[in-house]
């Protein structure tokens, strides 16, 4: 019997080694933004709110893909979500930020991490997929790929949750700071301030899910919902 093909590992995608080595890819700053204090402030004291609108919508038992590695706590609150009898699965593209990862999770057995982009189709599914804020850090093309590859993902009956950053209202007084910081640091959060995350799945896919969208924080952030319906339904 032929062995079992060892999975690719996957490229550093040009967009990430171009715009965020700073923030991904350099060990020395990985480690000063991956605090819970630096994400909080970050996110303007919203990160424990957020995560919790994300976890609130998976329970005990279930197994979840996280497509890419999150600073701070992130991973171990959804752990903790999941309980003993779930399943955490987390990838990334970049080998040191799984080496993270991978430390944080150390007291979770049931959690596993592995390389792999986050745009790449899968091959199994998942009662639910949790994607806080990838989606404004990567290009158009590349929200189109990871949006079909995390709907792929999902089982009939389970969630794809994005939660990522939105177009504040405009009353907003942080709005024009937000714009600014976008268009220096996050070139590709922009986007999100247009378009409705649903726009990003093939129209055909995207008939298959049950949609629901809530903003927080005066519109600067959103929660996306895509419930598979049943097969059948």
């Amino acid at each position: 019997m032929a062995a079992p093909a060892t999975p690719a590992i996957p490229t550093i995608p040009e967009y990430l080694s171009k715009v965020y080595t700073w923030a991904y890819l350099t060990p020395a700053y990985s480690r000063f933004l991956d605090t819970s204090l630096v994400v909080s402030s970050i996110l303007w004291g919203n990160a424990n709110r957020l995560m919790r609108a994300g976890f609130s919508e998976f329970k005990p038992g279930q197994e979840v893909l996280q497509p890419a590695c999150v600073y701070g706590c992130f991973s171990s609150k959804l752990a903790e979500v999941l309980g003993p009898e779930g399943k955490l699965h987390v990838t990334d593209v970049a080998p040191n930020q799984i080496d993270a990862c991978r430390t944080k999770l150390a007291g979770f057995p049931t959690a596993t991490m592995n390389l792999a982009d986050a745009a790449d189709p899968r091959d199994r599914s998942y009662d639910g997929v949790c994607c806080f804020f990838l989606l404004h850090e990567v290009p158009e093309d590349y929200k189109h790929r990871i949006v079909k590859s995390l709907l792929d993902a999902t089982r009939p009956g389970g969630k794809t949750v994005f939660v990522d950053y939105h177009g504040p209202n405009r009353w907003h007084p942080l709005r024009p700071l937000m714009i600014q910081v976008w268009r220096l640091l996050e070139p590709y959060a922009l986007a999100l301030s247009d378009h409705d995350i649903i726009t990003y799945a093939p129209p055909d896919l995207a008939q298959d899910f049950v949609w629901r969208k809530e903003t927080y924080f005066g519109g600067l952030y959103q929660k996306v919902v895509a419930t598979r319906k049943p097969q059948g339904a």
